[in-house]
């Protein structure tokens, strides 16, 4: 079976395997040791599989808004010795 990847879709973008179905929503990558995703991390089309990458992608940057914001209001004292 063909599947598309998107557990790492952030950093190396959505990969192509072919696997064997274990199962509850598990696959295994037969050629790689000890390989496995589990559901959501692999899709059976491309237009799933990027359909939730760009999921990701917006929850990341909405993630990283939050982090700005936090950093931007931020503000320093020197400690009184």
């Amino acid at each position: 079976m063909r599947v598309y990847i998107t557990q790492y879709a952030l950093t190396r973008g959505i990969l192509v395997k072919k696997v064997r179905d274990c199962g509850n929503g598990m696959v295994e990558v037969p050629t790689e040791c000890c390989r496995y995703y589990h559901r959501p991390n692999w899709w059976t089309t491309p237009e799933e599989a990027l359909a939730r990458a760009g999921i990701m992608r917006m929850k990341k940057i909405a993630s990283l808004k939050k982090q700005i914001a936090k950093l931007e209001a931020m503000t320093f004292q020197v400690p009184n010795e």
